[in-house]
């Protein structure tokens, strides 16, 4: 094999691996993002990234005024965060209008003081948009949830603003498996998150409002 014939191989193999490079990040850039509030992030983040399509939830605060706020804070109240996820999801799997039909499904969207045994504005219920699209799309949504329900629904939508994500204690809580306290005693993460999500009555109120609407209710016991 000549000289030639390798640098030829060898411009072709970068070449490709140079267009492969490159379609990755293409498909990241294919993807969008919804931004949500509803109540505990750590039931949000586990509702979510159980559906197809969805490429990845984190937990965080956004909404509020106070740079680079920690639980605590927005916990305490007077930040003006929400407790809320971002969603990044591929439009060609799942769309938008199809994540927010899910998203008032999986809330109570009815009520104005937090979210079920959660209460206090950082729990409340809220959508974040950009631009006159996304706004659009989150009040169809949110008009087609409320002749659903034939009650009012008070989430308000919002304009998108600076996300931060939460400490990394809380990314994946559902998932965890450190030993960590509750009121049954020490419980390895995943069991206490289960733990939590039934006394705090999140699926009970999901099905009494939505009934087998509800997409998530009763997948994490």
């Amino acid at each position: 094999m000549t000289r030639d014939t390798i640098r030829t191989i060898t411009l072709v193999l970068l070449i490709g691996l140079g267009l492969i490079a490159r379609g990755h990040p293409a498909r990241a850039a294919d993807s969008q993002v919804l931004t949500v509030a509803g109540g505990c992030f750590w039931c949000v983040e586990a509702d979510f990234e159980s559906v197809p399509g969805v490429l990845g939830v984190v937990s965080g605060y956004t909404g509020g005024t106070l740079k680079n706020p920690s639980y605590k804070q927005v916990s305490a109240g007077g930040t003006g965060h929400y407790e809320a996820v971002q969603i990044r999801f591929d439009p060609a799997r799942v769309s938008r209008a199809q994540l927010l039909h899910m998203f008032f499904r999986s809330v109570d969207p009815t009520d104005a003081g937090g979210q079920f045994c959660d209460r206090g504005d950082s729990y409340r219920t809220a959508i974040f948009v950009s631009g006159k699209a996304e706004r659009a799309e989150a009040q169809a949504a949110k008009a087609e949830a409320q002749g659903a329900l034939k009650q009012s629904v008070v989430t308000p939508i919002l304009p998108a603003g600076r996300f931060y994500p939460a400490e990394d204690y809380h990314q994946d809580y559902y998932k965890g498996t450190n030993l960590v306290i509750t009121r049954a005693g020490p419980k390895r993460q995943s069991s206490a998150y289960n733990f939590y999500r039934k006394s705090c009555g999140r699926d009970q109120r999901v099905r009494q409002l939505w009934g087998g609407e509800a997409p998530f209710a009763g997948k994490h016991s």
